[in-house]
């Protein structure tokens, strides 16, 4: 649905988008093979009311973008949980960015992608997603770099199919990702799209402790866990 360049937000918080967003996706309500990944920190507010309206298991899916040296809200690509580093080979080619400075981005940046996987999780496990139908959710999809980078990694997990949810998107970012995911699901799509922060009457920054908060409150079936094969003797 698409959103006047003049109209006001579209979402009043985080948590309205995700409600806003759940709507959409009622055909998987009250499913066994349904687990919702919200990517941290922004999409777990919206993922948490996803989950919640859908009687789903919700977990993070940790994403890091690999921001452009002093310009570093444009994003030359992604890394993800399993190694996935996903560049905008293009943008790097038209600022002529070494590799060398390319891998010092994303060196720092798997640092804090590990650092959130072991407070967000607090040594649990990750969930098995194999043959499951998965929903990835965020706050929004600007040039789709982060969310390519997760959908890419949770390939390798082997789920039944991959659902990403967003409540508001820019049309190009759309349309990239209806060819990497089995099924995109979002709310708004405006033109022109400006920013995913100018569709939201706050858009504060999510903190580490909202996140666990979340996560700690998220109610709903249990996905099963991983379980690890025994190690002879």
């Amino acid at each position: 649905m698409a959103v006047e360049a003049n109209s006001v937000a579209a979402f009043r918080d985080r948590r309205d988008a995700g409600r806003r967003l759940a709507e959409q996706l009622s055909a998987y309500g009250n499913r066994s093979d349904v687990t919702v990944l919200a990517l941290p920190r922004g999409g777990v507010p919206v993922g948490y009311e996803v989950a919640r309206a859908l009687s789903a298991p919700l977990d993070v899916f940790v994403v890091r973008k690999l921001g452009v040296p002093g310009y570093e809200e444009v994003a030359m690509g992604a890394i993800a949980t399993g190694g996935v580093r996903v560049l905008n080979d293009d943008l790097i080619a038209q600022l002529a960015i070494p590799a060398v400075v390319i891998d010092a981005v994303a060196e720092r940046e798997r640092a804090e992608l590990m650092r959130r996987e072991r407070l967000y999780r607090g040594g649990r496990p990750s969930p098995d997603v194999r043959g499951r139908s998965v929903i990835l959710v965020d706050d929004g999809l600007a040039t789709g770099a982060t969310m390519m980078a997760a959908v890419e990694a949770l390939r390798k997990l082997e789920p039944g199919r991959i659902v990403v949810a967003v409540p508001i998107a820019s049309r190009e970012a759309g349309e990239e990702m209806r060819r990497q995911a089995d099924e995109v699901v979002c709310a708004r799509t405006p033109e022109p799209f400006r920013a995913v922060g100018s569709w939201y009457e706050d858009f504060s920054q999510t903190s580490d402790a909202e996140v666990r908060e979340l996560l700690g409150r998220a109610k709903g079936p249990q996905a099963p866990r991983r379980r690890h094969a025994p190690i002879d003797d």
